[in-house]
């Protein structure tokens, strides 16, 4: 595995009017791995990647991508070049079915030549996805829709995907299911952030980990370097 970074965020800092969500975040994510960022609600851990992603503009710092400097950027010019985000809460066009909804995720020009048998991909990856092509994504369950989210993401050709706290509301057989997916998913080569506030499922899954407080990056390290004592007080701000 490399050791190069595919993501590197250095120093950013964001904020809504006087609010100050972010500051001084800084971290990096090596070509095919699985890196986690994990904090409580409120850490400021969905700024973040709305930031790398082009959502929310940061007042400073630098979010490099594969040597690019993406800060600001369009979101859709950053889906162009191979980066997505499958935010929080299961989104996905309740109105269109399914099939329809995984389409979408090709509109990037990268994405259009391969995507039938990037649909195919996808189909494999979750079965319960090819039953229900045909249902309108807004009849399924929290969990399914989920799954159309992750697919989407994967219809776009990515080479990094950010999982923004996609456990959150869901039963855990579910959870376990979409992270056996995501594991497949990372050793099928495609670059990792997962953003979660479950410590151990995070630590499990990744092969590096930061924990975020009040915004900011208050330790870091190999997932399995990292002690569960010194990780609590990290998470909770216990000096």
């Amino acid at each position: 595995m490399s050791n190069e970074p595919i993501l590197t965020v250095e120093n950013v800092r964001a904020q809504y009017g006087e609010f100050i969500a972010v500051q001084n975040a800084s971290f990096s994510v090596p070509a095919h791995a699985i890196v986690s960022v994990i904090g409580s609600n409120g850490a400021g851990k969905s700024t973040l990647m709305d930031s790398i992603v082009g959502i929310h503009k940061p007042e400073s710092g630098r979010i490099m991508y594969k040597g690019e400097d993406i800060t600001g950027m369009k979101p859709n010019h950053i889906v162009a070049r191979g980066l997505t985000l499958v935010p929080q809460g299961s989104r996905c066009f309740t109105r269109m079915t399914v099939e329809h909804n995984l389409i979408m995720g090709a509109f990037p020009k990268r994405a259009r030549a391969g995507r039938y048998e990037r649909l195919k991909k996808v189909y494999d990856l979750f079965p319960m996805l090819y039953e229900k092509r045909n249902d309108l994504s807004g009849s399924l369950s929290g969990g399914q829709r989920q799954m159309v989210a992750i697919g989407r993401a994967l219809m776009s050709a990515p080479e990094l995907i950010i999982f923004d706290e996609i456990s959150l509301g869901l039963a855990p057989t579910i959870i376990k299911d979409i992270y056996a997916r995501i594991r497949q998913i990372n050793r099928d080569g495609v670059s990792v952030v997962l953003v979660e506030q479950d410590v151990a499922r995070s630590k499990k899954t990744s092969s590096y980990s930061y924990i975020m407080l009040k915004g900011e990056m208050v330790l870091s390290g190999k997932s399995d370097d990292l002690d569960d004592e010194s990780v609590k007080n990290a998470y909770f701000g216990v000096r």
